[in-house]
């Protein structure tokens, strides 16, 4: 900077030397001096020009970082270019650099401000930034879409709900309508749609509770409730929240499939019950036609002892020994015949007897399977619920020892993303599979949901039960399956509770799931105990 010879002179006298040898405080009291000869308002601006005039330091002003970036939290961020230009900005306010705050601006400008049709091209950045974007017919055409898709859902009993999206619908795909109406108009739809939605979720609600109802008052009315078990059990599992056409389609197949054996064994037990009164009404015919041979049979036998009793020669024996023999092979030959009709109908009544039992048990086959998960033929929840009854009746009466091992299959959605729900579930199989060849006869395996798997080792402590899910790790670390030609190998994590004292099969199982999230959270592939 360039003083006046005047000033330079009076400066250099004052200190009696170089200005560069002046110590600080001195160059203050100057400054004070200075702003009162030039009647100054002693502001920081004025005190720190004279200062730095006196001390020969440029003057320079400061850096205004504070309102800088409130400039730049202030400013939309609505593509990826303004984005950057934004990160750059502030990285030029921190730097104090002025030429760099200078650059991000006008690039970001540049992504801001897009060729303006009818010679609009002379609006600021300040208008061009905030004015609202424009609601064109595709963006209303796309709200109308998505209020038609909900309408399904929610029924057509509510007349007034059905008029009021039907004058929604026509507004949103009218060019002509007046947004501010839309609005009003979709804000009117949305608070009815609360309702809608909330009495359709009531309805649903009552409908499984009836439908439960009406599942169990089939088990209590059932005479052989063996027969109506896995049905009544796989309605129970198909009405449990959350409900999934997959499951329901299953369910309905192994209905049908129950239903038709019943309807078969039905009809051949109604046959069987024919016979069985036929055979009956035969064998009574029989021993009442034995019993009327017999009676006859007697009175000959009195008769010709009175006979023999009377005669006086062999001439007089003769004819009643004759009547004697006749009237016994008679009697004989009729009590040969009604052997052989009876043995013959006891031969078919169990031929009958043992066709039923056969139809018996290929029914309680059927039913049962309701209770399996169909694709990996481990047990399904209800399948599970009824297996941890039985093993907890048995620990509590033997005071046995009992684990639960709850796994779950490590970056399963993973598999299922890249290589298709249709490997997924190959790898739920084959995870049933080496599971069921690793177990004991003993052991029992259910599928808990998704890619879990509950394991139910009877007469098993912690350690044993940690040691054997090891021993499956360890198995399925050898053995891969095809995902058409790419061989995949799956792992698991897993964890394992022992059941104490009075603790319930879902507490247990909890903290079995507790002590595997654990081992997901540490590296997954691993087992921990609870």
């Amino acid at each position: 900077m360039v003083y006046p010879n005047g000033l330079l002179w009076i400066i250099f006298a004052s200190y009696g030397g170089s200005m560069t040898e002046s110590k600080p405080f001195e160059v203050a009291r100057e400054t004070l001096k200075q702003l009162t000869v030039k009647k100054l308002a002693p502001t920081p601006v004025n005190y720190q020009s004279i200062y730095n005039e006196i001390a020969g330091i440029p003057n320079v002003s400061a850096f205004p970082a504070a309102p800088l970036r409130q400039i730049a939290q202030a400013l939309p961020l609505k593509n990826p270019g303004q984005q950057k230009q934004k990160g750059l900005l502030n990285s030029a306010i921190d730097q104090r650099n002025w030429q760099g705050v200078e650059s991000a601006l006008l690039a970001y400008a540049g992504f801001v401000m897009p060729d303006a049709p009818n010679g609009a091209s002379g609006r600021g950045l300040t208008e061009t930034l905030t004015a609202p974007p424009a609601l064109t017919a595709d963006f209303m055409g796309q709200i109308a879409r998505l209020v038609e898709s909900t309408l399904p859902a929610l029924g057509s009993d509510d007349s007034r709900f059905t008029a009021q999206a039907g004058q929604l619908l026509v507004a949103l795909r009218d060019p002509a309508t007046d947004v501010t109406a839309a609005k009003t108009l979709l804000v009117n739809f949305s608070h009815r749609l609360s309702f809608a939605a909330e009495d359709q979720a009531e309805v649903k609600a009552t409908l499984l509770k009836l439908l439960q109802l009406i599942v169990e008052n089939m088990g209590e009315l059932s005479l052989d409730d063996s027969w109506l078990k896995g049905q009544t059990e796989a309605l129970r599992t198909a009405a449990a929240p959350p409900l999934t056409l997959r499951r329901l389609d299953e369910v309905e197949r192994l209905l049908k499939d129950v239903l038709f054996k019943q309807k078969d064994a039905k009809g051949r037990a109604l046959e069987a019950q024919d016979e069985l009164r036929k055979m009956l009404a035969t064998f009574i015919e029989r021993m009442s036609l034995m019993t009327a041979s017999s009676s006859s049979y007697h009175g000959k036998m009195e008769e010709s002892v009175r006979l023999m009793e009377q005669a006086r020669s062999l001439e007089d024996i003769a004819p009643v020994l004759k009547e004697v023999m006749g009237a016994t092979r008679l009697m004989t030959s009729e009590a040969l015949t009604v052997r052989d009709e009876l043995q013959a109908m006891r031969e078919k009544t169990q031929a009958t007897d043992a066709e039923l039992t056969k139809l018996h048990q290929e029914l309680d086959r059927v039913s049962a399977q309701a209770l399996h998960d169909h694709l990996t033929g481990a047990l399904n929840r209800k399948g599970l619920d009824e297996a941890l009854h039985r093993e907890i009746s048995g620990l509590r009466r033997k005071q046995s020892l009992l684990c639960v091992a709850l796994l779950d299959i490590d970056n399963f959605k993973k598999l299922n993303d890249s290589k298709g729900h249709d490997t997924g579930d190959v790898a739920l199989a084959h995870l049933a599979t080496v599971a069921r060849e690793c177990m004991r006869p003993q052991d029992t395996l259910a599928r808990y949901g998704g890619e879990e798997f509950v394991l139910l080792l009877p007469d098993t402590s912690l350690e044993q039960g940690i040691a054997a899910m090891t021993r499956l790790q360890r198995e399925l670390s050898k053995r891969f399956f095809l995902a058409g030609s790419e061989k995949v190998l799956i792992t698991f994590s897993a964890g394992v509770a022992q059941f104490v004292h009075d603790e319930t099969g879902a507490d247990a199982i909890k903290r079995a799931d507790q002590a595997m999230y654990m081992a997901k959270r540490a590296g997954k592939n691993r087992v921990l105990g609870a």
